[in-house]
């Protein structure tokens, strides 16, 4: 990181990101390789965001996303530096890409490999082999328009979207993905294995658009890999990209406005009082926050604070992590375990904003790869349930030691013989943290809920609607959530936001 007086000297356009979440770090890179001086503004005490490290008893735990499906979109950042992903990220391919573990006790593994995943679709229900096929091509074709070709194109302009809507319509993205998925299946066990994936980024698989059943080809196609470290060394690689291009990191830095003068972004003011020009503004932070809160002295024509209020909000999260003074080998890294019901705990989830006494959980057990997580002997774990966003009402500093007890017995029950009696460290993140301490409005994990009509143009623009030179970046911009997405959001800049040589040109 740069010293104060060497940065002020520097003669670059100066550009503030508020949040290092894999959005903004990602930003902050492209910036930087454009001729701009970047500071990077982080409320918490280290960079990552949602993608945050918590260390406690010499266990080591992910905050949140765990798997990598887009490598190259990574590497792209690391090329723009000069330098080789590889040099500083040992990324390991997970085959299989996890476990789905039914009620009923039937295990299916997920994987890149076609002719395993047919072995597995004939031992679970051989009649849905052809449409298994037909599925792969469809999801695949999908993958072609949707992401391939617009998850990096601004959706500002309307004419964008009227572009993209013929392909919408050929591909039925007006279809949800469990109903898409639906009509290739006929087993119910292959409609779940075939359509969660939309929660994986804050979307109802029975609600959000059928463009997402792209993400099965995506899997496919790039894999599911894990990074040697956790994602904490993700995170920090991407930081050291930062450094080296001469950026600068502020952390215990939380933003209260985004300054304005002549309708255009000026700066930001910092908790506490603190002004700090700049000639653009980008922001990795929530974008309801971002709009109600960071604009709160900016009037707003399009997200007035009613606008964010009745906007839909995805899901959010409770997760649990804790550590073991034994290893549970016979338990894969990526476990789904299942409960009883799928779409009606779906519509307890969205629709009905009720926190249920069952639960489909996300099982993640990174010591079976990497070892070094956790001490000598011992298993790292972080297990996940979906949960209603804060407009359930429950009252989670009440409610989240029984409910992680309900799932410590769940867990025993079924993949985790034994637990209790070898739990030496633990800790939690429920809806009321994911408001309090990353400042997402209702508490919601993924931001917007990704539906068609908060889709693409109809959500909010990665070139502020609002104030000139402010612009977003992130799960609530568009393409959407996801590592992947977000980090596509930041290659949106590119095509935006002038280079900074450019702008130093005009101004001078």
């Amino acid at each position: 990181m740069m010293d104060g007086i060497a940065f002020h000297a520097d003669p670059r356009p100066h550009a503030i990101v508020i949040g290092s979440g894999f959005g903004g770090l990602a930003a902050a890179i492209r910036l930087g390789a454009r001729g701009w001086r970047v500071t990077v503004l982080e409320k918490l005490d280290a960079p990552g965001g949602r993608a945050y490290v918590y260390r406690q008893d010499g266990f080591t735990f992910d905050a949140g996303p765990t798997i990598i499906t887009a490598p190259y979109l990574l590497e792209e950042l690391w090329t723009l530096c000069g330098r080789r992903m590889a040099d500083d990220l040992d990324l390991r391919a997970m085959n299989p890409f996890y476990q789905i573990r039914f009620d009923d006790g039937t295990v299916m593994n997920c994987s890149a490999d076609l002719d395993a995943t047919r072995a597995e679709i004939a031992r679970i229900a051989p009649e849905d082999l052809p449409g298994f096929e037909r599925f792969i091509a469809v999801s695949e074709r999908i993958f072609d328009v949707a992401f391939a070709k617009l998850a990096d194109q601004p959706f500002h302009q309307l004419s964008t979207l009227l572009a993209a809507v013929p392909d919408m319509m050929k591909l039925g993205g007006w279809r949800t993905v469990y109903g898409k998925v639906s009509d290739y299946f006929t087993n119910d066990k292959l409609r779940i294995a075939f359509s969660f994936h939309p929660l994986l980024i804050g979307g109802n698989p029975l609600t959000t658009t059928a463009y997402y059943c792209l993400i099965a080809h995506l899997e496919r196609l790039h894999g599911v890999h894990y990074a040697m470290g956790g994602m904490g060394a993700v995170v920090n690689g991407l930081a050291g990209l930062i450094d080296g291009q001469g950026g600068r990191f502020r952390f215990n830095a939380e933003v209260e406005q985004i300054t304005v003068k002549d309708g255009k972004a000026t700066g930001v003011r910092l908790r506490g009082g603190e002004h700090l020009a700049a000639d653009v503004v980008v922001s990795n932070a929530d974008v309801g926050w971002t709009y109600s809160k960071l604009l709160s002295e900016h009037p707003r024509k399009r997200w007035t604070d009613a606008k964010v209020a009745r906007t839909r909000y995805s899901m959010s999260l409770f997760v649990w992590y804790f550590g073991t003074n034994r290893r549970f080998d016979d338990v894969y890294h990526h476990t789904m375990v299942l409960g009883p019901r799928y779409r009606e705990l779906l519509a307890d989830i969205f629709k009905r904003k009720k926190l249920a006494k069952d639960f489909s959980l996300y099982l993640h057990r990174p010591t079976a790869t990497d070892p070094s997580l956790a001490p000598p002997g011992c298993d790292s774990f972080y297990v996940l349930s979906p949960v209603p966003h804060l407009g359930s009402g429950t009252d989670w500093a009440q409610q989240a030691e029984p409910y992680r007890a309900a799932i410590q017995q769940r867990l025993e029950s079924t993949v985790l013989p034994g637990l209790g009696d070898s739990i030496v460290t633990s800790r939690l993140l429920t809806p009321q943290d994911f408001r309090d301490r990353l400042l997402s409005v209702n508490g919601a994990a993924f931001s917007l809920e990704p539906q068609l009509f908060q889709s693409a143009w109809f959500r909010p623009h990665n070139v502020s609607e609002e104030v000139g030179g402010l612009f977003l970046v992130g799960a609530g911009t568009h393409p959407g959530a996801g590592v992947p997405g977000v980090v596509s959001s930041a290659k949106i800049l590119d095509q935006v936001v002038p280079h900074g040589a450019t702008l130093a040109r005009a101004t001078a």
